[in-house]
């Protein structure tokens, strides 16, 4: 081949001082943080969450299933890409990918933090921490801005400083702290990603929605299926309440929450629409919902062999696949492998176009 592919979702491992040296001096003393714990080994300390962020997880990329553990693990042992630009070069390199776009790992889990003035202190901090980390190769460093939604206007002012630090997107928390998404309210603020022609991500993990990770019902692993749901009840919101119809130009990104649900998750909106609608006292809309989400929403996974079967009942542009390195579900350094197997029968065209493509157009980079 004559290209590679590039990774719609990838992280990076906030180092040690990430927050604590970029951080406003007001906030320094509660900046997020890591400590060594007998027991946990290296974990980050966030003020105001019950639960720190252990950091087994957090780069177990290449790890066999069996050997995957929640804690225990030193800063230190930590795949050094997360944190060391150069180095990730390097791990790209191994897997055959040739750009990755970047997401955070603990501003991830501080999308859910109650106090939302220590959201935007911490967010803003990382984005000061990983303009200098992309700018290294920004090329192949793709990253992606935070903001932490406290109100429309500082929203619309965040999304300007992010276009102006050279990030490509932004990535959202999934409950903002004025009204919903689907309040009206909110219109400035999808005009003004419109015309800064900043995609909009919303991540896996980001939202109140995901909150049975905590408590699920049965054995703890039934709680990994229940993560993509509130992903899945945002972009139900977006498409209901007429976001796309009025900002038919918006572009949304439905992030690690896998793909292949999509094309019944579209027939049920459909389904819901024309038989639902007027009793459950749903919006009118000009077209079908399935419409809007196959032309404004494109979806990331990484190991989903669904997503691929039904690759030719999606939109040509809504397919991204991603590596989600150095994440504990990533295919790194195995993503070729996986991509030969679960692409086999596509299209020579098809599969540039999802695993390279799609996401080089949205994010106009020139890879």
């Amino acid at each position: 081949m004559d290209w590679r592919p590039i990774s719609a979702d990838s992280h990076i491992t906030e180092p040690p001082l990430c927050y604590v040296e970029n951080i406003e001096p007001a906030w320094r003393e509660k900046a997020p943080h890591v400590v060594h714990k007998e027991g946990m080994g290296d974990i980050y300390v966030v003020e105001g969450m019950k639960t720190p962020v252990p950091m087994g997880l957090i780069a177990a990329a290449g790890v066999a299933p069996q050997d995957i553990r929640i804690g225990g693990a030193k800063f230190e042992d930590l795949h050094r890409g997360g944190w060391d630009p150069t180095v990730r070069l390097a791990d790209q390199d191994k897997d055959g990918v040739g750009a990755e776009i970047i997401y955070p790992t603990v501003g991830m889990l501080l999308c859910n933090h109650p106090d939302f003035d220590y959201k935007k202190a911490c967010f803003d901090a990382y984005n000061r921490w990983l303009e200098s980390y992309c700018a290294h190769a920004p090329d192949r460093l793709i990253g992606m801005g935070q903001t932490a939604m406290r109100t429309v206007e500082e929203g619309i002012a965040d999304l300007e400083r992010i276009k102006a630090m050279g990030f490509r997107g932004v990535m959202m928390p999934g409950n903002p702290a004025e009204k919903d998404y689907d309040d009206p309210i909110y219109d400035p603020f999808w005009e003004t990603a419109v015309a800064l022609e900043l995609p909009l991500a919303f991540h896996i993990l980001t939202s109140s929605g995901d909150n049975t990770m905590v408590k699920p019902r049965g054995p703890k692993i039934n709680s990994f299926l229940s993560i993509i749901r509130g992903c899945q009840d945002i972009m139900g919101l977006l498409v209901y309440s007429g976001v796309f119809e009025r900002h038919p130009k918006l572009r949304v990104v439905c992030v690690e929450a896998d793909a292949g649900w999509a094309p019944h998750f579209m027939y049920r909106m459909d389904h819901a629409y024309k038989r639902h609608r007027y009793w459950m006292k749903g919006q009118e809309l000009a077209r079908l919902p399935s419409e809007y989400f196959r032309e404004n929403i494109a979806l990331t996974f990484q190991d989903d062999w669904t997503a691929f079967q039904f690759a030719e009942q999606m939109g040509p542009h809504q397919l991204m696949w991603a590596s989600d390195f150095p994440h504990s579900d990533s295919t790194w350094p195995s993503s070729q492998q996986v991509i030969a197997e679960q692409t086999a029968h596509l299209s020579p065209e098809l599969r540039k176009r999802i695993l390279h493509d799609n996401v080089a157009e949205l994010y106009k980079l020139a890879a």
